[in-house]
């Protein structure tokens, strides 16, 4: 397997799993995808946050070094992450500019604008994103303010917020604990609108619903812009929950709804299916009614939340390019008709749009892959592979001998007490035991007496001289 010098990663936050992907763009610009990997998440991730900060970890270091192996051995340096999880929502936040008499508005005015929006931090919530915003000028909507005259201008935001411990968690988790680089932090719901929606659905007006296992988002598109973004804390995995209630494991609960689940209930239906009870006990027989029974109330109450999020906004009967759904969770039978029927609206299932994901890749196009992808086809997204180390010429493999400059130093430092200086005050007993006595005979003084005095020292110390020279012979 070839190792790839540049890709770009991301990494899907899913409540029920972490999806993985490394890819590469081609000459056309189309995606080619180099890797896929899954983890299973027990109780890393609730609703799309970070519970367990080492448990994610420990998921988010084995997914890298699966991308790894599979990208032919390249090493992975940072990673982009999708944020989508409960608490995320948009606000509306204006910042406005009296210009006095009536000038042109200028980049420069936008700038100050923008910078006062970034400035803003709204109470227990972390600004996670900022949508571009619509202008308005002396009052009426403008796409492009810049050179038009007017005495005031105002830039209408979309914030999107999270609770603050959203994002510190998923630092946390991946950059501080697992040690990887995070390249970006990514609105999830954003970056799938931008590679399913298309321009005419902005502009007409659409919904975007992700049904995943632990959360719903919603994101209400208009005019080209968004107009509202929420994230639902209720998803798939309540429906397996609720399925525990036929006395059968979570793990069967799962496979009966992907199996046999249908949002649309057929109370008459008589058909019975074989399920797995406890391990203790033999395997049972259910109807198919039953199932569905429970399969609907919870996705119709799911419905519900969407249908009262939606109506909260000023858009809702205007939307006329209806409904896209995608997700997990959108797998089950018949949600796109319940959801139809609810919503008196067309609803069509999510893909990529035609030109963005190469031939070689498109069996990656599925709901369960599609947030994954969307963040690999960000725009001006950084390689993300380990750049190799620059070659080395072979002259600074091995050094010249003759070069002193380039010869290691072998030479090694005296011990601290030959380098260390003697204490000025040393007792001079201690100096002359540590040296070998002279003999009278060899002893000679430095310094020459001088005048009388010096003549009588240099006597006496004759004299002292041969007198102990007498007691040791």
């Amino acid at each position: 397997m070839a190792a790839y010098a540049d890709f770009i990663v991301a990494i899907d936050l899913g409540t029920s799993r972490l999806t993985g992907m490394a890819g590469r763009k081609n000459a056309s610009g189309a995606l080619t995808v180099v890797a896929c990997e899954t983890e299973d998440v027990a109780i890393g991730i609730r609703r799309g946050c970070v519970f367990n900060i080492e448990e994610t970890a420990t998921k988010i270091k084995s997914l890298v070094r699966r991308l790894e192996l599979k990208a032919g051995g390249t090493g992975i340096a940072k990673v982009y992450v999708g944020i989508g999880g409960q608490s995320v929502c948009s606000i509306d936040h204006s910042v406005a500019k009296d210009l006095g008499e009536e000038q042109e508005v200028t980049e420069e005015t936008l700038d100050m604008l923008h910078e006062e929006c970034r400035a803003y931090q709204p109470e227990l919530s972390d600004v996670l994103d900022i949508v571009p915003p619509s202008y308005r000028v002396d009052g009426k909507l403008v796409t492009n303010p810049v050179g038009v005259p007017c005495k005031r201008i105002e830039a209408c935001f979309k914030l999107i917020v999270g609770r603050p411990s959203l994002r510190k968690h998923i630092i946390n988790s991946i950059s501080d604990r697992a040690q990887i680089k995070i390249a970006g932090i990514i609105i999830s719901p954003l970056a799938l609108a931008d590679v399913v929606l298309t321009d005419n659905e902005k502009e007409l007006g659409c919904i975007l619903v992700d049904f995943g296992a632990g959360v719903t988002s919603l994101s209400v598109y208009k005019g080209g812009t968004l107009q509202y973004l929420c994230v639902i804390p209720l998803g798939g995995r309540l429906i397996t929950k609720d399925l525990t209630a036929l006395n059968i494991i979570e793990a069967e609960a799962e496979r009966v709804k992907i199996t046999y689940g249908n949002a649309v209930a057929d109370r008459e239906d008589e058909t019975t299916v074989q399920v797995n009870a406890a391990e203790s006990t033999s395997p049972c027989d259910i109807r198919l009614s039953e199932i569905n029974n429970i399969v609907e109330a919870r996705a119709k109450e799911i419905l519900e939340n969407v249908f009262a999020r939606l109506e909260s906004t000023e858009v809702a009967k205007s939307l006329g390019a209806g409904v896209v759904i995608t997700g997990g969770a959108s797998n089950l039978r018949n949600i796109a008709e319940l959801m139809q029927k609810r919503l008196k609206k067309e609803v069509r299932y999510a893909f990529l749009r035609k030109g963005l994901l190469d031939n070689d890749s498109i069996h990656y196009n599925t709901p369960e892959n599609i947030v994954a992808l969307s963040l690999l086809l960000l725009p001006d997204a950084e390689n993300c592979a380990v750049r190799p180390a620059p070659p080395v010429a072979p002259s600074q493999l091995t050094a010249s001998p003759a070069d002193p400059a380039k010869e290691p130093d072998t030479a090694q430092a005296p011990p601290a007490s030959a380098t260390q200086a003697s204490p000025v005050s040393k007792d001079p007993q201690e100096t002359q035991a540590s040296q070998p006595k002279a003999s009278p005979q060899e002893e000679k003084p430095q310094d020459k007496p001088k005048g009388k005095n010096g003549r009588i020292k240099k006597t006496f110390m004759n004299i002292m001289g041969n007198l102990f020279a007498d007691e040791t012979a």
